[in-house]
């Protein structure tokens, strides 16, 4: 029997009115998160991953956003739930861990005191039983003494520590969904791992559906089960973390496996970056987005590229949008087979 994803976005699209024009965040993304399994969003800055996440819990100004396209979680579409309804299921149902913790924490108030008043504004707590969960969340995050740490400020905290903090408040009400924008960015690779190890484990007790989105392949190749590649504000790849990282399909994926260094390559061999920049939301280029940055496009013929959209098809059991055939893709991914972190 198949189980129906407990979040599916469909032909999302998200367009900010800006003085200079339409900016065209995400244009057409389509994807599906099951309970128990981490989708990975990888891509450059400016692809549209955090704009993705913040329409999914309904945090854009309506008066400057545009959203089309439906997100549905459990079958109710997020688009169409009046204000007062996603202000329950935020911190509840659903809930976000932001890649600035000092810049989302408030810093007038004790760490345990906005832990707590997230549990009570979602459960109806007193203030000593929200007291003791805030201490219990702290201790499961790995806070040191946390029924004396609940007391300390913001400043108080170390970035792992305050990331920790995030977490914590995030998880009180144990969310359905958890959504992580780049919450192990500046911090050292020990706390990195320490954070990715907490996740892991509190989704295995909860069953938890996240979304971890990174601009770092490493992370990704540690954390997720399935892999969206993001550029332009459009997907250009998904699939299984294997099928991704080991066998991609999408000149993009490629470029960013064959920018990274390896323990395995010759240390004379310098490293690869994609030429050019990301293209301009406000005014992308024709046809497929990468194509001016493409190293592929004569393969196909560079007017194709230019003019034609292309459609996200399967490939060998995973989704690439390029007009390379699949016979192309697999010879010119030869290079980078097994070149990923996975």
């Amino acid at each position: 029997m198949t189980v129906s994803p407990f979040l599916s976005v469909r032909d999302l699209r998200v367009h900010f009115a800006t003085e200079d024009g339409t900016v065209r965040a995400v244009d057409g993304l389509s994807f599906d998160v099951a309970r128990g399994r981490t989708l990975g969003i990888v891509g450059e800055s400016g692809s549209g991953k955090s704009v993705t996440n913040l329409a999914i819990l309904g945090l854009h100004d309506p008066d400057r956003t545009t959203i089309d396209g439906e997100i549905l979680l459990e079958g109710r579409d997020l688009l169409t739930t009046g204000e007062r309804r996603l202000e329950g299921l935020r911190g509840n149902t659903m809930a976000m861990i932001f890649q600035d913790a000092l810049a989302s924490l408030s810093p007038y108030h004790t760490i345990g005191r906005q832990i707590a008043e997230t549990y009570r504004k979602h459960t109806g707590a007193s203030r000593k039983a929200a007291r003791a969960r805030a201490v219990e969340m702290l201790g499961r995050v790995g806070i040191p003494q946390p029924d004396v740490r609940a007391d300390d400020y913001p400043h108080q905290f170390s970035g792992g520590m305050r990331q920790r903090a995030m977490i914590a408040m995030a998880l009180v009400c144990d969310p359905a969904l958890l959504i992580a924008d780049e919450p192990t960015t500046a911090l050292d690779v020990t706390v990195q791992a320490q954070i990715m190890d907490l996740l892991k484990d509190l989704q295995r007790e909860t069953g938890t559906a996240i979304i971890f989105i990174t601009h770092d392949l490493g992370v990704i190749a540690d954390i997720a089960d399935d892999v969206l590649v993001m550029y332009g504000g459009r997907c250009v790849e998904r699939g299984t973390k294997k099928e991704v990282l080991r066998a991609p399909q999408h000149p993009y994926t490629w470029g960013l496996l064959g920018s990274m260094p390896s323990l395995d390559s010759p240390v004379d061999i310098p490293l690869a970056p994609i030429p050019g920049t990301p293209p301009s939301l406000l005014d992308p280029p024709g046809g497929c987005r990468f194509h001016p940055r493409c190293a592929f496009t004569e393969q196909v013929g560079g007017a194709l590229c230019a003019t034609r959209l292309p459609p996200l098809e399967p490939v060998t059991g995973h989704g690439a949008a390029c007009h390379l055939d699949a016979a192309q893709r697999v010879e010119f991914s030869a290079d980078f087979a097994g070149a990923g972190p996975a």
